[in-house]
């Protein structure tokens, strides 16, 4: 199992760009939330198999039809197993 918190930058708010990643999370099967930050960058939190994390974050960062991820910020943290589902968090 794989924890990883993720901070996205670039043109990422209004631009369905919550809803595509949840998308991708639910698609892969891994757990966790995505949420908007005062400062216009997105935060996500994924947990998973180490394979299903690492391509929902691959997809977030090329995958986004409206949005342009210039930079991801990756914190590994420790699995716990005590997330269910994915949510998009306001």
């Amino acid at each position: 199992m794989k924890r990883v918190r993720a901070v996205f930058r670039g043109r990422v708010q209004g631009v369905f760009f919550r809803a595509h990643t949840k998308a991708f999370a639910d698609e892969a099967g891994v757990a966790g939330w995505v949420r908007n930050r005062p400062d216009g960058s997105v935060e996500a939190l994924f947990e998973g198999e180490e394979r299903s994390v690492d391509g929902v974050i691959h997809r977030c960062r090329v995958n986004q039809p409206h949005a342009f991820v210039e930079e991801v910020e990756l914190t590994l943290e420790t699995a716990r197993a005590d997330l269910k589902g994915f949510e998009v968090r306001r």
